[in-house]
């Protein structure tokens, strides 16, 4: 009889086909193994570069900074004074309020009377409304703001008189409020020393007929702050660039 028992041919076969099978399936769980681990891997990637990519916007916007010294407060409003942005009695006020520098940050809150008449643009000689000369004037020394971490935190029209008032003067007539946000009292400084900001104090005093401005600190915030929403809309890219990894693995 020429060749094997067919008897043993079939148990061979079936233990050929046996041990495929199983090599199959090590080899299965292995690339499940490898695609988890490998896509675990980019996961950490992708969170922890927008943890540092938070972290770095952390430090720019939010540490603390060094505090000024005398020589550094007295150059500036020595500048301030050459420059004539601010009366005597402005820059004693402004002195008293560096000197007690923190180097935490602070929000200035600005009332402000627009001016109800056309002026002449210093330089554009256009007649323009005073509302249309303070968005000007605004617009010269934003990036300054911008590049020191510095912004608007609110604007909001007058939209009506006092209802309540107490020893105090008569509204004149206020058009709108604000808040500007510094990093720190050596950026208000930075920011109102800038040649770009002296230049465009005129178009302030076309713009404007009345305002003051004193500084404040926050004790109870609500409302997000760059802080917040830079954090989250890290979190959502970074949760999205996940997703899709995982999706495509």
């Amino acid at each position: 009889m020429i060749g094997g028992c067919p008897h043993s041919i079939d148990r061979s076969n079936a233990k050929t086909l046996h041990v495929n099978r199983r090599w199959s399936r090590f080899n299965e769980t292995i690339s499940i193994e490898t695609a988890i681990s490998g896509g675990r891997m980019v996961g950490i990637a992708i969170w922890g570069v927008a943890a540092l990519l938070y972290a770095a916007f952390w430090f720019w916007y939010d540490a603390a900074g060094r505090r000024l010294t005398e020589a550094e407060i007295d150059a500036a409003l020595a500048k301030l004074a050459a420059s004539r942005t601010a009366g005597s009695g402005d820059l004693a006020t402004l002195r008293t309020f560096l000197e007690a520098d923190d180097g935490r940050e602070f929000l200035m809150l600005n009332l402000v009377k627009v001016n109800p008449d056309l002026s002449e643009h210093p330089e554009t000689r256009e007649l323009m409304s005073g509302a249309e000369m303070s968005r000007a004037y605004f617009n010269r020394f934003r990036r300054i703001l911008l590049g020191r971490a510095c912004h608007p935190y609110y604007a909001g029209r007058k939209i009506g008189p006092y209802v309540d008032s107490w020893a105090a003067p008569p509204d004149p007539g206020w058009s709108m409020v604000g808040l500007i946000r510094y990093r720190s009292r050596r950026d208000l400084l930075s920011v109102v020393t800038h040649p770009d900001f002296t230049k465009a104090h005129a178009l302030k005093h076309l713009g404007v007929t009345q305002t003051f401005s004193f500084p404040t600190q926050p004790i109870v915030m609500l409302g997000m702050s760059p802080r917040h929403y830079v954090g989250l809309v890290l979190a959502f890219a970074a949760a999205l660039a996940h997703l899709a990894v995982l999706m495509i693995r």
